[in-house]
């Protein structure tokens, strides 16, 4: 697979696309934690979606974010990115990562939900789905 320019902004993969949805929501509230990073790669490490996508370039889709976060308009530009990128099925898939990435570090904040909620309109998903998705994840890292 080439290497991406992270100044470039050509259309995404589907599998960056996936990797962006979780940049997004690590950004979403400052830096990105050590906890996000490593829920991240093992997301990208363990799921059938990015069999031949290798952690490594999870550095080159966080340039290309930061990049576009930089610009005006630049969430909306990637939010457009990430739904292009990926059919209806693998949107679903998209918010799924985006809530393991928030629920990684056990708290979500107010920033992280307004991405949630940014994001599930621009990937243009059901409501119901979207709560359904979000309760998984909450359900997935409860504490004993």
């Amino acid at each position: 697979m080439p290497t991406r320019a992270p100044d470039r902004l050509a259309p995404f993969t589907a599998q960056e696309a996936l990797v962006c949805a979780m940049v997004l929501m690590s950004a979403a509230d400052g830096p990105m934690s050590d906890a996000e990073l490593a829920m991240m790669t093992r997301l990208v490490q363990g799921l059938p979606a990015f069999s031949d996508f290798h952690s490594t370039e999870i550095e080159t889709v966080t340039e290309v974010v930061s990049n576009l976060l930089g610009r005006t308009d630049g969430l909306d530009d990637a939010l457009t990115m990430i739904r292009e990128a990926l059919p209806m099925r693998l949107r679903e898939t998209a918010y799924l990562l985006a809530c393991e990435v928030c629920a990684a570090d056990g708290e979500a904040t107010q920033e992280e939900l307004r991405l949630l909620q940014d994001l599930r309109i621009g990937l243009d998903l059901d409501r119901l789905i979207a709560g359904a998705i979000e309760r998984a994840a909450k359900a997935r890292y409860q504490v004993i």
